[in-house]
């Protein structure tokens, strides 16, 4: 995936002056690339966050036990700790950096949180936390089929990852972009 790509596609749907962080969650790392300047980010991050590192290194089932979710918050939150102290210095005083993605394991996310299929899909962190109190449910015994969520150890990971980066970033949405 070339986050450039969707790093220009957002700015062309935002004021000019926006700054924009444009997403990729990937099998076994992250990347964030943040600026204002609409054809090329200030910085590019790359976290050691990743949907299939973090379900080898913590998850042993289809559905996480709450010692596995609870160390994998643990130690996404450092990551992502580390990650907002670098994004910070590239987000101007003042502005919120706008949050998109054009992930398709961010868009099942979005699904399952309620949000509607388009073009330009926006996941509220009211909706992403309702989402993840689902999953911690399921984790604490409640079948997944009664929550309507996949057991699937990549979508506990994607969850959790996004749900760091939400809170701690910190981002209020993120939108959800075809990938064009």
């Amino acid at each position: 995936m070339d986050l450039g790509v969707v790093y220009r596609q957002a700015h062309a749907l935002v004021a000019p002056g926006s700054c924009v962080t444009a997403l990729h969650l990937g099998s076994e790392h992250s990347e964030l690339a943040t600026g204002q300047e609409p054809t090329k980010p200030s910085a590019t991050l790359t976290l050691a966050l990743g949907q299939q590192k973090t379900v080898r290194d913590f998850f042993r089932s289809a559905v996480p036990t709450p010692l596995e979710l609870e160390t994998a918050i643990a130690w996404v939150e450092d990551e992502v700790y580390a990650a907002h102290v670098r994004h910070r210095q590239w987000v101007p005083e003042g502005h919120t950096a706008l949050l998109l993605s054009v992930d398709p394991m961010l868009h099942e996310i979005a699904t399952l949180a309620g949000v509607a299929p388009g073009a330009e899909r926006v996941l509220t962190l009211e909706a992403m936390e309702r989402l993840f109190n689902r999953l911690a449910a399921v984790v604490q015994g409640r079948p997944a089929a009664h929550e309507g969520l996949p057991a699937s150890p990549a979508f506990a990971a994607s969850l959790l990852i996004l749900r760091e980066l939400m809170h701690h970033m910190p981002f209020a949405h993120i939108t959800l972009l075809d990938k064009r």
